[in-house]
């Protein structure tokens, strides 16, 4: 039990890799705990593309904002919601197709996500290194074509995987008495809102003003404060009203809207 926790609170997210490859019988073992993943009715509505060929990690590289793991990691999964897979079925047996619409993708989706987590959790076990990589809903559009998904699959989440060639600190997280609820949501006064994020916004704004690219970006900016530098530097909100619609038209596009 100790082992099982220890291996929860000691994730870090891994963006510098060896060239060494997986080894078959670490990915299929990899694989497997991913597929025992929580499941809505268990339908399994997802699929995993697990992609090696360096020309496609090269293909992918712009569209997860070229991000240095894409080509160094030796391996990229990325989990898609797919109903593809289960309509073909529901064809075969004559059974009513009822899952081309937003609750469809939502239910793929998630089960894609829980898969992801047990895929991560199972590789960190292996002692291999992870990092989630949210340009892949971001760009679930441009994803989607090189990765030659079909109707009804749309690429959700996904992470490179491979040995780790950094060590990391362990990043800060808010305290659980900042997130969790009992019975009901409990809503945060001013003074609470303070305690939750004081520890996180020392160190979150010690490490953008350490990292030099990261640096120049908030001076650009004009960022005094870590809460300016998620809505001025990361997550603006034109870029979130331009991915908004990206996902929005792959949907139409896969028809699930």
């Amino acid at each position: 039990m100790d082992a099982v926790y220890q291996a929860l609170t000691a994730h870090r997210s891994i963006r510098k890799y060896r060239s060494d490859p997986i080894p078959e019988d670490v990915l299929e073992r990899i694989l497997n705990a991913a597929s025992r993943a929580s499941s809505s009715g268990n339908m399994q509505p997802y699929s995993i593309i697990v992609t090696e060929d360096l020309a496609l990690r090269r293909a992918l590289f712009d569209s997860h904002f070229q991000q240095s793991m894409v080509l160094e990691a030796p391996l990229l999964l990325t989990f898609c919601s797919d109903f593809h897979r289960m309509k073909k079925w529901l064809a075969l047996r004559e059974a009513p197709d009822n899952f081309d619409n937003f609750m469809s993708f939502m239910i793929g989706a998630i089960d894609a996500i829980l898969a992801s987590q047990n895929a991560a959790l199972a590789a960190e076990a292996e002692g291999l290194g992870i990092c989630y990589m949210g340009t892949t809903l971001a760009s679930c559009d441009e994803i989607a074509k090189i990765l030659k998904c079909p109707a009804n699959v749309v690429p959700v989440v996904g992470f490179s995987l491979g040995y780790p060639d950094e060590s990391p600190a362990i990043r800060d997280r808010l305290p659980i008495n900042g997130i969790v609820h009992r019975d009901t949501y409990q809503d945060y006064d001013s003074q609470h809102i303070e305690q939750i994020y004081e520890e996180k916004e020392s160190r979150g704004w010690n490490r953008y003003l350490e990292i030099e690219d990261l640096r120049r970006q908030v001076l650009a900016e004009g960022a005094t404060n870590l809460a300016q530098v998620y809505t001025k530097v990361k997550y603006t909100r034109d870029s979130h009203l331009q991915y908004s619609q990206i996902v929005l038209d792959c949907l139409r596009r896969q028809n699930f809207l």
